[in-house]
């Protein structure tokens, strides 16, 4: 299992344009964000709000990263439709291996993949926020960041691992991927904040897994920033503009708590992975 692990990993960082791809959707949030969206965003914060600037890039960074997580699962997936295509799979299940694991070579490889862009990803945009003057993440944060990349990342790659199963050609995994780099912004609430949209959207977004990722590490980013920024504002307020920027969802009356973002992701990567493994299975048995 390890070693067909190395060997994607390696195939994957060899090939630029699987890299490139990979890293589609946060590429054109940034893009958005440097052309267009930045002086949107900052329309929604309040004319005078101290450190405004450094509440609004914490904020970006932390949507760029939870989609990181599932854009780049969705690339190092790639290698296993290839070996799909090019029969290769047939060699490997042909050979006296597990199958399990050669599946779990393809899903640990995933894995890896999807922690390696998201702390890059996580690196660059702290290195952003330094350079232009904001509040970077204390040592605890990062901590505390990384636990919940760590789980983002294990619920996109059993999501991934399950859309992919159903691939048996390179332009249909080409096509999905490029659908979803670019609506994945959509499907977050990064390209504009949560409480814009309508309430269908704000259901949509609140009901995709991924977000629950993006809630946890805005609330991590942003902890600092909003306490400085909102110092002396009533709590009614700042709970209001949580709400707002998808800091904090809530469903009616209930507000969730870190602790339910988190049942929610691991609860989507066990089902998922058990979709996945049962479609593979089936397909193999058919």
């Amino acid at each position: 299992m390890f070693n067909l692990a190395a060997r994607n990993l390696k195939i994957f960082f060899r090939q630029k344009s699987t890299v490139f791809f990979s890293l589609l959707g946060v590429f054109v949030i940034i893009g958005l964000y440097v052309l267009f969206l930045g002086d949107v965003w900052i329309n929604y914060i309040p004319k005078g709000l101290l450190g405004a600037d450094n509440l609004m890039k914490n904020w970006i960074i932390a949507g760029i990263v939870s989609v990181a997580s599932i854009t780049t699962t969705m690339g190092a997936f790639g290698i296993m439709v290839e070996d799909r295509v090019r029969k290769t799979s047939k060699d490997f299940f042909s050979a006296p291996i597990k199958r399990s694991k050669i599946v779990g070579g393809y899903i640990l490889s995933a894995f890896v993949v999807g922690i390696i862009m998201s702390s890059i990803t996580l690196v660059i945009g702290e290195l952003y926020i330094a350079v232009s003057g904001g509040t970077i993440l204390s040592a605890v944060s990062i901590l505390k960041f990384f636990g919940v990349m760590i789980i983002s990342v294990m619920s996109s790659s059993s999501m991934v691992f399950f859309l992919v199963s159903f691939f048996s050609s390179t332009s249909a995994f080409t096509t999905a991927s490029t659908i979803l780099g670019t609506l994945i912004g959509f499907l977050t609430g990064i390209y504009l904040p949560i409480g814009t949209l309508p309430e269908a959207v704000q259901w949509i977004v609140k009901l995709f897994p991924v977000s629950h990722a993006g809630a946890l590490m805005r609330q991590i980013m942003l902890k600092e920033s909003v306490a400085v920024s909102f110092a002396g504002v009533p709590e009614s307020y700042v709970s209001g503009f949580k709400k707002m920027m998808g800091v904090n969802y809530s469903y009616g009356e209930y507000t969730a708590t870190a602790t339910a973002h988190i049942i929610v992701l691991i609860s989507v990567a066990f089902v998922f992975f058990a979709l996945a493994l049962w479609n593979v299975s089936r397909k193999r048995k058919a």
